[in-house]
């Protein structure tokens, strides 16, 4: 076994930090009690929150997309996270099923008809300042 370069001093410490110039900023430290103080403040599940995290970055996303990335199932992740933030206002339909297309081009080379489109969803404004608050708070 190698030999401890800790001195003999901190032998019966309960903790002992590392020096700054081996680790620069620690934020997610307190991501336990962050998150659960801000999901009771807003009301919302941890499981959402992570999805909002997730989907931040993204303009749109359709729920076969984010059920794939999110290594879940298509049904568990519409029942228990997209729709319940739709109902929350914290996502919206960005495309939605019926809206038509106003070009000749998109109506001649689209793979997706009427029929067989999904609906593509996205963060709502109210969801992007939660996400950024929750930033703040780490």
């Amino acid at each position: 076994m190698p030999k401890s370069r800790v001195s003999k001093k901190k032998l019966f410490r309960e903790f002992s930090f590392q020096k700054d110039r081996y680790i620069s900023n620690n934020y997610l430290k307190n991501i336990h009690s962050a998150r659960k103080d801000f999901c009771d403040q807003n009301n919302i599940l941890w499981s959402q929150m992570e999805f909002m995290l997730w989907a931040y970055d993204l303009e749109f996303f359709t729920i076969d997309y984010a059920a794939s990335e999110y290594g879940m199932n298509r049904t568990n992740m519409a029942n228990r996270i997209i729709y319940p933030l739709g109902q929350q206002e914290l996502t919206y339909k960005h495309f939605d099923r019926l809206t038509p297309s106003k070009t000749l081009e998109d109506h001649l080379f689209r793979d997706e008809t009427k029929y067989n489109y999904r609906v593509r969803y996205a963060l709502t404004q109210k969801a992007r300042l939660m996400v950024q608050r929750f930033y703040q708070t780490l």
